[in-house]
């Protein structure tokens, strides 16, 4: 019998991860869970959040934790860098010396199960922007983070029924209208949706805080759209520590959200959407699961969810501090390499 279990073992194919290994981005073969046989991109190009950091960690805990396979794909500078450094606008004057941006592997998103957009205000060549649009309009689903909801800095060449898409306000739900709070000054507590408890992405979700800020995403006196569901508020609070009583002269705004998005062919993609995220913000184990949870359910995977599955680090994660002042910061161009 033992004989006989080993041979099924050498015999038993093992799946090669869909994406070839380069030094242009970073693979995570999926290890032993339900996600085994499903391939998720992880795109990590903001200028702000340190999304360089946290994209590798998020990928690391869905391939070890929940047997995903995953794909990290990062802006990069013209020698192949990551390169949270490289400016969105212009500089005054200098117009046509502006050079746009670039993530190499987005060829990749054609075999993608489901994608995870952490973009900021990017401008990128119509090819690449063609492949992003090809896979939203897929009906396949996806996730964005934090400054996704303002990830590219024009319009896609998207149209529905000769009408421009939004990628924010329509796709997403939400574009960043400014901050709630104080920016760099306030911090985030998450509070559940007492309606919303039993959802599936809030199975086990708990104690959710971030340092960053809440956004707003929609005019005061209004509400986010009828087609999205919220399912987490952020309260800000006074300060920047886990523990600082609540803003008193500030509301509370939603921060996490699920939709559906209606592409051109009538297919339902599901969508979440949450406004924190930024590297610090998901030292919280919380915020984390909620974001892992929604993995399951954008696959259609809400059965498999659990409120004990692991989403511990693994290896080491001490991202820096979000900001634009690079140099005090620690932020500076590195090899893909730097972040497997």
């Amino acid at each position: 019998m033992i004989r006989a279990f080993l041979m099924l073992l050498v015999c038993t194919p093992v799946l090669a991860h869909l994406v070839p290994e380069s030094p242009q981005w970073l693979v995570y073969s999926g290890g032993d869970g339900p996600g085994q046989g499903r391939h998720i991109v992880l795109i990590a190009a903001d200028q702000e959040y340190r999304s360089e950091q946290s994209m590798p960690m998020l990928a690391k805990i869905l391939s070890r934790h929940h047997g995903f396979d995953c794909t990290v794909l990062f802006g990069v500078n013209a020698k192949g860098e990551v390169d949270p450094t490289l400016p969105v606008y212009p500089e005054k004057g200098k117009e046509a010396e502006f050079k746009p941006h670039h993530i190499p592997g987005l060829e990749h998103l054609a075999s993608a199960d489901l994608v995870v957009f952490f973009t900021r205000l990017l401008t990128l060549p119509m090819a690449q922007q063609q492949q992003i649009v090809n896979y939203v309009d897929s009906g396949r689903p996806f996730i964005a983070l934090r400054t996704a909801n303002h990830g590219f800095r024009g319009p896609l060449p998207y149209k529905l029924n000769g009408k421009q898409v939004r990628w924010g306000e329509d796709v997403l739900g939400g574009s960043f209208l400014g901050h709630h709070g104080r920016w760099q000054a306030d911090s985030t507590r998450g509070v559940l949706v007492a309606e919303q408890r039993q959802h599936p992405v809030l199975s086990g979700v708990s104690d959710i805080w971030g340092n960053s800020d809440v956004y707003r995403t929609y005019k005061d006196g209004t509400a986010l759209p009828a087609d999205c569901t919220a399912l987490v508020w952020g309260q800000p609070l006074m300060g920047r520590n886990h523990d600082d009583a609540p803003n008193p002269k500030l509301e509370p705004l939603p921060v996490a959200w699920v939709k559906l998005w209606q592409t051109s062919t009538g297919k339902s993609a599901r969508v979440f959407h949450s406004t924190m995220g930024s590297g610090t913000d998901l030292q919280s184990a919380g915020l984390r699961r909620l974001i892992i949870n929604a993995a399951y359910w954008c696959l259609a995977m809400e059965s498999a969810i659990t409120a004990t599955r692991s989403v511990d680090i693994v290896g080491d994660y001490q991202p820096l501090s979000s900001g634009f002042n690079y140099l005090k910061l620690g932020v500076k161009p590195q090899p893909v390499s730097a972040y497997q």
